[in-house]
């Protein structure tokens, strides 16, 4: 499977197995979304659970945390992730407090699904990455697959949750992993191993990170379509280079993070994101407090620009392997 019938393949397992899973949003019903994960949802399941709505991302979320608080369980999908901003009230204010409001009489057990990141050429408003945001909000989890795998598990995962969950999708990870280098796969999902899902229900942890590289020269703490790249950045420099994909940004398994740290001494975090304030910032912040005395170079950052989404220079905005792999040559050289 490709990412798209990954998620599409969850989605139909959820729908199938509990009654009270919908799915609402954009032109998910009779046209399949706009990347087509929901293609097909609507003529199986009917219109009461599968259906489209308004532009109106505010009202999408509002309806959703109210199905959710009776006993539904919606998942939504959010266009592009830039258009979230006029449903952060719902998500930040409501969603993410109800149980805590509500001394638990209440949950809000609703995914919000957004595609994020560039590498289409939707310019300014169809490819930001806006995950720290949500990271920030106390009661939300925030996830960001890499993979096919991961993603039909994470997102099983996370409709059967009963907190709110951010579920971003890499726009760049739809058909096929990126090198950073061309606005192409490197390989077909078809003909790559993670491509290998299981037809049926399973679920991947929402608080587990995953080795995705095993190496003992430095840590690489990433997630999304920079997994790729960084693996990409690791083979083009022959640095031996351990790559975490955090997969669940938060809550965040820093167990792993801190065992591989300690391993190899030697720290680069690696997002499309901004700098300032970026989920990177965190990371690191994390890293220092728990691995001081294990670190022997500094911790390297190599993330977007600190501008506005630069559409004519996309690519170059980009953290590629070039970038990359001179952060990791910094590192072991330190």
């Amino acid at each position: 499977m490709t990412m798209i019938q990954a998620l599409r393949s969850a989605l139909d397992v959820t729908m199938a197995r509990d009654d009270n899973v919908v799915v609402f949003g954009e032109d998910v019903g009779y046209f399949g979304g706009v990347f087509r994960v929901t293609e097909g949802l609507q003529q199986k399941y009917g219109k009461s659970r599968c259906f489209d709505a308004p532009i109106n991302e505010g009202g999408i979320v509002g309806a959703a945390i109210g199905m959710g608080a009776y006993g539904l369980r919606p998942i939504v999908e959010i266009q592009f992730a830039d258009y979230f901003y006029p449903a952060a009230d719902q998500i930040i204010s409501e969603a993410a407090r109800l149980r805590f409001r509500s001394a638990g009489d209440f949950t809000a057990p609703i995914t919000i699904r957004m595609p994020c990141g560039g590498g289409i050429y939707g310019g300014q408003t169809h490819s930001q990455s806006p995950e720290a945001i949500f990271t920030h909000v106390c009661g939300l989890r925030t996830v960001m697959p890499s993979n096919p795998i991961d993603a039909k598990g994470l997102l099983i995962s996370a409709i059967e949750c009963d907190d709110p969950v951010i579920f971003l999708e890499p726009k760049r990870l739809y058909n096929g992993p990126f090198d950073g280098h061309h606005d192409r796969p490197v390989v077909p999902w078809s003909k790559h191993e993670l491509c290998n899902v299981p037809e049926g229900h399973y679920t991947t942890p929402l608080e587990s990170a995953a080795v995705f590289r095993s190496g003992a020269a430095l840590t690489v703490l990433t997630y999304g379509t920079m997994v790729w790249v960084s693996a990409c950045a690791a083979a083009e420099t022959g640095i031996d280079a351990e790559i975490i994909d955090l997969r669940s940004l938060w809550p965040l398994d820093i167990q792993t993070i801190e065992a591989s740290v300690k391993k190899t001494g030697r720290c680069v975090v690696v997002h499309e994101a901004t700098r300032t304030c970026g989920f990177g910032a965190e990371l690191a912040s994390m890293v220092q407090e728990r691995c001081f005395y294990h670190l022997e170079a500094p911790i390297e950052r190599v993330t977007g620009w600190d501008t506005p989404y630069p559409h004519a220079q996309e690519w170059a905005y980009f953290p590629g392997p070039e970038r990359v792999g001179a952060a990791f040559k910094r590192a072991v050289e330190a």
